[in-house]
């Protein structure tokens, strides 16, 4: 009768492993890998299905209508020129609080996803000046709000690291000086293995995580003769920060995208040291066929280990829909870009606020001399208001949900 009785309160409580697994065999709360394919810790296969949540910790100029001003210090540097690097300071901690939040995560569950791909900015995790804070970074605790709320809805979480120390890319999209820096400064590749260690450090018991992404699209192709040599430092590169994070952290998986767009992966070699690792590849444009993606189909099947689409989109919803199901009949998980931003191709818009249009146009300005700047600045009050208006805009329940865009998807 007591081992009855013990059976009838502990059962429930086992239950309440779901969705992570049971909590007595850490081995298994996580996503493991299993050949080409990624476990959950209840044993069933998951193909990841998401959308990446792009522009909020890192944001890019184009999704909020701008060109010039098209990485996250160009677009802080042309609003202080705008409205005052106060004002500035302030609008960046709203733009954060607002722009994703729990209702957000519960839509995206709702529609179908599994997966959040979350891109995140390096400075987040130093006392640099960034989105309005110059010390004490928030970057832990606006990812556990993340982790919070994914646990909430069932849903695991990839952290990718969107804009490495130094610039692994070399364009607007890492938020760099124009060049990789990382792959000829010790410095900067030391802070990218410190940075990598606090976070796993952090997260190394966390389930809802389903892995690490080292950096993203690393080594753009427009630095000539030196592209060859950046690529042949790539796999070395992500073994430090692999070596960084396996001193605190055996649990988690970590992601290495391909070189140029994350489309090569001719400079991998070695798959084999490391016993969690997988690929991912990125892909805008071209035929939604699987010969389009021959290559990185050869590539899983030669190292037998997981292949991910961690970007693809920005085309019609019939090839997106096309796509998927090349993806699903390969065996390839997904996460498509972006989730929100002004005007159509995400899962949700954001309407442009009134006067909008003098933001974009002073961000269009020549802004070179400060006299071009006290010329081309629109009155305080109407680009003020603009901005704290978008601020409201951006929040969810103000967004629009892009139906058909949702249901190619997951139809």
């Amino acid at each position: 009768m007591k081992r009855l009785w013990l059976f009838f309160i502990l059962f429930p409580l086992w239950g309440l492993g779901g969705f992570w697994g049971c909590a007595d065999n850490a081995g298994r709360r996580f996503v493991r890998i299993s050949g080409q394919y990624l476990l959950q810790p209840n044993g069933d296969t998951l193909l990841i299905k998401g959308t990446n949540l792009g522009n909020w910790l890192n944001p890019e100029g184009y999704m909020f209508g701008f060109k010039k001003a098209n990485s996250a210090r160009f677009i802080n540097e042309m609003l202080c020129q705008a409205v005052g690097a106060d004002f500035t300071n302030n609008f960046w901690q709203e733009f954060k609080d607002n722009y994703i939040t729990q209702e957000d995560i519960l839509f995206l569950k709702k529609v179908g996803c599994n997966t959040i791909r979350l891109p995140f900015h390096y400075k987040l995790f130093t006392d640099e000046d960034y989105m309005g804070l110059t010390a004490a970074q928030d970057g832990f605790a606006r990812i556990d709000a993340v982790v919070a709320w994914c646990r909430a809805a069932g849903l695991y979480l990839i952290l990718d690291m969107h804009d490495a120390p130094g610039g692994q890319t070399g364009d607007n999209i890492d938020d760099s000086y124009g060049y990789p820096w990382l792959f000829e400064s010790e410095a900067s590749q030391q802070l990218y293995c410190d940075i990598w260690q606090k976070i796993a450090a952090h997260y190394k018991n966390e389930p809802v995580i389903l892995g690490y992404e080292l950096f993203n699209e690393p080594i753009a192709p427009y630095f000539g003769e030196k592209v060859e040599a950046f690529n042949g430092q790539l796999e070395e590169v992500y073994k430090m920060g692999v070596a960084a994070i396996r001193k605190v952290d055996n649990n988690h998986i970590i992601l290495l995208g391909g070189a140029q767009w994350n489309s090569n992966f001719r400079p991998f070699t070695d798959w084999t040291f490391d016993n969690k690792i997988m690929y991912t590849c990125h892909r805008y444009g071209g035929e939604p066929t699987a010969e389009a993606i021959a290559h990185f189909i050869h590539f899983r099947d030669s190292t037998n280990l997981p292949m991910y689409m961690g970007e693809i989109g920005h085309n019609t919803n019939e090839w997106m829909a096309a796509f998927v199901q090349t993806m699903a009949d390969n065996n390839i998980g997904w996460t498509f870009w972006p989730y929100k931003k002004m005007g159509g191709s995400s899962f949700v818009g954001i309407t442009p606020p009134a006067n909008w249009d003098s933001i974009v146009a002073f961000s269009e300005a020549s802004r070179a001399t400060y006299q071009e700047i006290r010329e081309a600045r629109p009155s305080q009050e109407t680009a003020r208001q603009a901005l704290l208006d978008f601020l409201e805009a951006c929040r969810f329940k103000n967004n629009t949900v892009h139906t058909d865009y949702v249901n190619a998807l997951f139809r």
